[in-house]
């Protein structure tokens, strides 16, 4: 792979509730979302697609659960990296990254060449974030993890290049299915995830003539199945040119050019 392209490229490596990981590739400012997998397992990944630790600029974290994070340690142990997170975060952070080794970004801040927005999201821990990266007039939106989005985010989110964004669950399949109330409510609640319906009509709302890629991310294993993400983001859309996919838990996603 050849990262000094123009173009911003993306590829999801990982994603779903045991583990999130995703890289950006923006010439030669490449960033990693989220190390919610083995640090092994993300540098054979690199290696496989001809790259290397050294020629990333720096990680950033949505927020401070397992499967955002249990990777991170390693990571920081076995590179030169920075983390690149809000103050707010890091009394999560800090039995795995020393102080040295983070930046405090602010809501708009930039890496080199890249200008990056903070979307304040809804989750049960203290500090939770997605991203709109912009490079070379092109914006990725980057969302997961939340029960809902705030409608002046979601303003700031509206006609972009591309969206990989969370269909967690089914509705109907979350509340007949095996978890336990409290579990069920917590997936349902303002803090939890977005379902299929909650995220087919955000879209809806939001992608404009230059959407040219959407990403579904973070599903269920218990309380979902692709088929049901895609058909009723069908049913919001209806027939689209615009490219979309799924974003697995135990497979990469082909390396797209936002």
């Amino acid at each position: 792979m050849q990262c000094n392209s123009i173009k911003m490229k993306v590829k999801t490596i990982a994603s779903g509730s045991k583990g999130n990981c995703t890289i950006v590739l923006c010439n030669k400012t490449n960033l990693i979302i989220d190390m919610g997998i083995s640090y092994l397992t993300l540098k054979r990944s690199l290696e496989e697609n001809s790259l290397s630790f050294e020629e990333f600029s720096g990680i950033l974290v949505t927020h401070c659960h397992k499967d955002h994070t249990k990777g991170l340690s390693s990571l920081i142990k076995n590179t030169k990296l920075y983390v690149y997170i809000p103050e707010d975060m890091y009394h999560e952070l800090k039995d795995m990254v020393p102080k040295e080794r983070c930046i405090f970004i602010a809501d708009n801040f930039n890496i080199k060449d890249v200008n990056i927005e903070l979307i304040h999201t809804s989750h049960d821990t203290d500090c939770s974030v997605g991203y709109i990266i912009e490079y070379n007039k092109k914006t990725l939106v980057y969302v997961t993890d939340t029960g809902y989005i705030n409608r002046k985010f979601l303003a700031k989110m509206t006609e972009k290049d591309m969206y990989i964004i969370e269909s967690n669950h089914d509705e109907v399949m979350l509340m007949d299915g095996p978890y336990p109330r409290f579990l069920k409510e917590r997936v349902i609640s303002d803090k939890g995830h977005l379902s299929n319906k909650t995220t087919a009509k955000y879209l809806k709302k939001i992608i404009g003539k230059n959407t040219k890629n959407i990403l579904l991310a973070h599903l269920s294993e218990k309380n979902n199945t692709e088929q049901k993400a895609l058909e009723e983001l069908e049913k919001e859309l209806g027939k689209t040119t615009i490219n979309i996919g799924i974003a697995r838990q135990d497979e990469e996603s082909p390396l797209i050019e936002v």
